[in-house]
């Protein structure tokens, strides 16, 4: 059989006589179900909770269910497999998995770039619940009432909407305010949100002070999170058996309590009552939330999966996981809209009037829900205590996904006592360091710029749109699948391997387009539009990933001698094999 230019027979590896040398023997999960607790934990997070029961609602109901299981077919599970399937091989973190493919090493640095990002302001949420979590603990709950300090003339705790309705309300019946008045009103939960928690100033450009109490709420939940991650896998393994189940037994309890409620009823009817007219305009928030809530393309699921065994069956794993995190969130909008049902029929408006996204859902209606629920303080305390958790397990993964890639980097012959410790310990460092322009006056306008621009639907579809491309066309689509026939014990269904090559590439790339092309200012709160350095400094945030790939392309390029034809033969296929025989050497399957 003929050899190519680099010395290996075709569609074979070339034989090694010993590993890589310096890398020490990699830590294993304690159990399988550490490695699919973590999962659920990191993946299953706010975006399922919350996002895609809004989604849901605001996307005709029942219908979203449609695209969102197609794209979850041609998109989700297969990247989602992917990455598990690739830290498992590798047995290395995201950047050094792309060794597979030294000319696309830089998919490895977006990732992380990607995550550290993600890191930064997701614990924001955490610090906003845990925050609330506190203020819980008093007779009377600091949202319910206007006699705060905080409060404006304009909070009203009783709108008497319905009395307005039926002429029955006049200038003197409630605090001399006609029903012109109280439509201008505004609700405690609303003024506690905006005037204590946020604070919040004019705009991007007015940072104000730092409020104190949220200050010292971040710094508690970056330790929290400091010693769930320090210690490793085996630390981390045991802590999300807690952290990821907690949110389900909580879920139930609200969801019990919720379609009790009256009103209940409306509000799960109109969650799955579809709305056939906007099937044609679904498609693409169907695929952001399969994204979103996957956590595809962030390097953590290749970072989790690289703790394995090399022979666990991560085929049947990923469609598990993905089953449980659809699963979730089809679960939790019934628990979501059975409560928003309740408000709408206890406040006398349609539902549509009190659904909100992101931290409107979660800051402003649910605390409004527990305010009308028997005994508030412990449902409220309940509700932000999953809260915390939800995140929390989502946040050190995150976290571990990072330090994994960053010590990868550095071979046994670095080794130094506590060197992850001490790894840990800076990025949560430099993270809080950051954080600290997200607990100013304008610190919601900050959280809003990351969110939107360094982690967002753009960045992701590119990061999986190139993860398809080189690991199907650069490294072989049929190589990979031999690669996880050796893992496994048999090779996956074909529909794998097509995805991969086609289906999914042109999805991403599909969605990708449409959002350039459809691209909108941001705003606040639909109001406030964001000064144009504003704009610039988040297309920076997001170009700094998305550059990576092309970046570290030419500069691979522009470093080696010879032909371009040359130049992509040593690259791209010389060094593969030997980095993958060593691999495979290093678990005994060498040839």
């Amino acid at each position: 059989m003929p050899l190519n230019r680099c010395g290996a027979t075709p569609g074979t590896m070339s034989s090694v006589e010993k590993p890589v040398p310096g890398y020490p023997e990699r830590e294993q999960w304690t159990r399988q179900m550490d490695f699919i607790m973590s999962c659920v934990g990191f993946a299953v997070g706010l975006g399922n909770v919350w996002r895609f029961p809004y989604l849901c609602y605001k996307n005709g109901g029942g219908v979203f269910l449609i695209p969102y299981l197609i794209i979850g077919v041609v998109g989700g599970i297969p990247i989602f497999f992917l990455e598990i399937a690739l830290g498992q091989f590798m047995k290395a973190g995201s950047i050094n998995v792309w060794n597979i493919a030294p000319l696309f090493k830089g998919l490895g640095y977006a990732s992380m770039v990607i995550v550290f990002f993600c890191n930064t302001y997701y614990i924001m949420v955490l610090a906003w619940a845990f925050y609330y979590f506190i203020k819980s603990f008093n007779a009377t709950l600091p949202w319910s009432t206007c006699d705060n300090p905080w409060n404006t003339p304009s909070c009203i705790e009783i709108f008497h909407h319905e009395d307005c309705l039926n002429g029955t309300i006049g200038n003197t019946t409630y605090g001399n305010m006609t029903c012109e008045e109280l439509a201008d009103g505004r609700s405690p939960i609303i003024e506690f949100w905006e005037n204590k928690v946020l604070n919040i100033s004019q705009g991007l450009d007015y940072p104000g002070s730092i409020n104190w109490e949220l200050l010292l709420c971040l710094a508690a939940v970056w330790v929290m999170v400091y010693f769930c991650v320090w210690k490793g896998v085996k630390s981390t393994g045991k802590i999300v058996y807690f952290t990821a189940t907690f949110p389900y037994v909580v879920l139930i309890i609200l969801l019990v309590r919720g379609v009790t409620l009256p009103g209940a009823y409306d509000g799960i009817m109109f969650y799955i009552k579809p709305d056939w007219s906007k099937l044609g305009e679904v498609w693409i928030d169907a695929g952001t939330q399969i994204f979103f809530s996957y956590a595809i393309g962030l390097g953590a699921l290749t970072a989790l999966g690289s703790y394995n065994r090399f022979n666990n069956d991560c085929y049947k794993d990923a469609f598990m996981l993905a089953l449980i995190n659809s699963g979730t969130s089809f679960f939790a909008g019934f628990v979501v809209f059975a409560i928003l049902g309740f408000m709408a029929n206890e406040q006398g408006v349609d539902i549509s009037q009190v659904a909100e996204t992101g931290p409107g859902l979660a800051f402003i209606a649910y605390p409004k829900a527990v305010t009308l629920m028997p005994m508030p303080p412990v449902w409220a305390a309940l509700f932000f205590f999953m809260l915390l958790v939800l995140g929390l397990d989502s946040q050190f993964v995150g976290v571990e996904g990072f330090v994994t890639g960053i010590l990868d980097l550095f071979p046994g012959k670095y080794y130094m006592r506590y060197k992850r410790e001490i790894s840990v310990a800076i990025c949560c460092l430099m993270c809080f360091i950051i954080d600290l322009s997200m607990v100013t006056q304008g610190g919601m306008y900050v959280f809003q710029l990351f969110d939107y621009y360094s982690a967002s639907g753009m960045t992701l579809l590119w990061q999986a749109f190139w993860e398809c491309i080189v690991v199907s066309w650069v490294y072989g689509a049929d190589r990979f699948m031999d690669d996880i026939a050796r893992m496994i014990g048999y090779r996956p269904f074909p529909w794998m391997k097509w995805c991969w090559s086609f289906i999914t590439p042109c999805v991403c790339m599909g969605i990708f387009l449409f959002h350039l092309f459809n691209y909108k200012p941001l705003t606040y709160n639909n109001t406030y539009v964001y000064p144009w350095w504003g704009e610039v400094i988040g297309w920076c945030m997001a170009l700094m990933s998305m550059l990576c790939i092309p970046v570290s392309v030419l500069y691979k390029l522009c470093r080696a001698t010879g032909t371009f034809k040359e130049v992509s033969i040593n690259i791209i296929l010389c060094s593969l094999p030997t980095w993958v025989a060593a691999s495979l050497a290093v678990r005994g399957l060498g040839q």
